[in-house]
């Protein structure tokens, strides 16, 4: 068992007298990559709202290592990214430097070598001055992988990172995922394809509005657990 970094005890989730996620207890420990799982409705974007802090648990409580607090980055499903705001590639994942650079910081040789090997990366160094609205939405996805590469950080939160991607995309940017775990990142990730889940993901979170199961995926993952989760989200057990 690694360091717990995230511990979740007893958290509710929601907006007022909504509530989306309800009772998830458990841990997210050093070193782990952890799908989430579960039917559209089943809370797990409320559940990335919670972990980086944009809402507070309605009840129980959310407790983030102090040594990760600064060191967490999130990549936003790519519907909230305003695809017509001008800014070019280059800068887009420029950014991922801002807490190293900040305001006033002075944008240094070694940032802007960063910059550029990440972009190699995700295979878009001919990419770098175009705007970033012409980007397809694969390419869009790369350059947010860029992005998080510049940020370093030792947490990476992935919303639907294979939301509207090609195949291509999808195998190359989980080649990355795959390389962050062995270099001991901590990975937790929002997926709908459960075959990548199961051969890529020794951890799964199955949530319904609530933990359905948390664990090795071969035991989350079951006939049983997943009819489960249908029916918790369609209200018949609620």
């Amino acid at each position: 068992m690694g360091v717990p970094l995230i511990s979740l005890d007893q958290v509710f989730l929601g907006w007022r007298d909504k509530i989306a996620v309800r009772n998830i207890s458990g841990v997210f420990t050093q070193g782990s990559l952890t799908a989430v799982v579960g039917p559209n409705g089943a809370g797990k974007s409320t559940l990335f709202k919670g972990l980086t802090g944009q809402i507070n648990p309605l009840r129980g409580h959310i407790h983030i290592a102090r040594e990760v607090e600064a060191r967490m980055a999130l990549l936003p499903q790519m519907g909230d990214i305003d695809k017509s705001f001008p800014i070019s590639v280059y800068d887009m994942v420029a950014m991922g430097a801002w807490r190293r650079v900040g305001a006033l910081g002075g944008f240094s040789q070694q940032e802007h070598v960063s910059v550029g090997v990440a972009l190699a990366q995700v295979g878009l160094s001919d990419f770098a001055r175009r705007p970033i609205g012409t980007l397809s939405g694969g390419q869009l996805q790369r350059a947010l992988f860029a992005r998080l590469i510049l940020q370093q950080a030792d947490v990476l939160l992935l919303d639907e990172p294979f939301a509207a991607v090609d195949r291509a995309t999808t195998e190359d940017l989980m080649r990355l995922i795959c390389q962050w775990h062995e270099q001991g990142h901590t990975v937790i990730t929002v997926l709908h394809d459960l075959d990548l889940v199961r051969e890529f993901f020794p951890q799964t979170l199955l949530l319904a509005g609530q933990t359905v199961a948390w664990g090795p995926t071969d035991s989350v993952l079951t006939t049983e657990n997943l009819h489960m989760a249908r029916h918790l989200c369609a209200g018949d057990y609620l």
